[in-house]
C-alpha cells in the first residue's frame, strides 16, 4: 500500500503539534527529588480492633451498624460538616468528638438561639432523633437538613460518625 506525500506531511505535522507543550529534556535534579520523596502519609484510622471497641460502646442498634453504608449516606451531612480533627466548620459545625459534648458547644461555631438552648449532651439516641430531623426536635434550628427516614441508615450514620469521630485511644 502507498501512502500519498501529502499524508506523510500531514501525519508528520501531527506528531510533531502533538509533542507540543511536552517536556522533552532531563528532568532537574528538584523534579527528580520531588519524584522520589514519599508522599506524606494520610492520617491513619482506627485499627479493626479498635473499630469493634468503638462499635461496642454504642448502644443497640446503633453497635450493629454497617460503618460503609453509614459512610455513604454521611456523604450529605459532609456537605455541611466536617469530621476531622481540627477540621473547619463549615455550613454546620464540625462532628469530631461530637459525642459526649453538650450540643451547641463546638467552638467557633454560631448556634441558633434554639440549639443554645439545648441542655443535652450528644448520644447515639440524641444523634438518631437529630438527624431523623432535625427542625422537629428543636424548632428554631438553623439546619434545614429534612432527616434521613430510614433506622438502618441512621444506624449506620451513627456507627460511622462514632468510628470516625471518636478521638484514639
Amino acid at each position: 500500500m502507498r501512502i500519498s506525500p501529502t499524508l506523510t506531511v500531514l501525519m508528520g505535522a501531527a506528531l510533531v503539534l502533538g509533542a507540543c507543550g511536552k517536556k522533552t529534556e532531563a528532568p532537574s535534579a528538584a523534579d527528580q527529588q520531588t519524584a522520589s520523596a514519599p508522599e506524606a502519609a494520610a492520617p491513619a484510622g482506627p485499627t479493626p480492633e479498635q473499630v469493634k471497641t468503638i462499635l461496642a460502646s454504642l448502644p443497640a442498634p446503633f453497635n450493629a451498624g454497617d460503618i460503609a453504608n453509614g459512610k455513604a449516606k454521611f456523604a450529605q451531612c459532609a456537605a455541611c460538616h466536617t469530621i476531622t480533627k481540627g477540621g473547619p466548620n463549615m455550613t454546620g459545625p464540625n462532628l469530631y468528638g461530637v459525642f459526649g459534648r453538650k450540643v451547641g458547644t463546638a467552638a467557633d461555631f454560631s448556634y441558633s438561639d434554639a440549639v443554645k438552648a439545648q441542655g443535652f449532651t450528644w448520644d447515639a439516641e440524641h444523634i438518631n432523633t437529630w438527624i431523623s430531623g432535625p427542625m422537629i426536635m428543636i424548632p428554631g434550628t438553623k439546619m434545614s437538613f429534612m432527616g434521613l427516614k430510614d433506622p438502618k441508615d441512621r444506624a449506620d450514620v451513627i456507627a460511622y460518625l462514632k468510628v470516625s469521630t471518636t478521638p484514639a485511644p
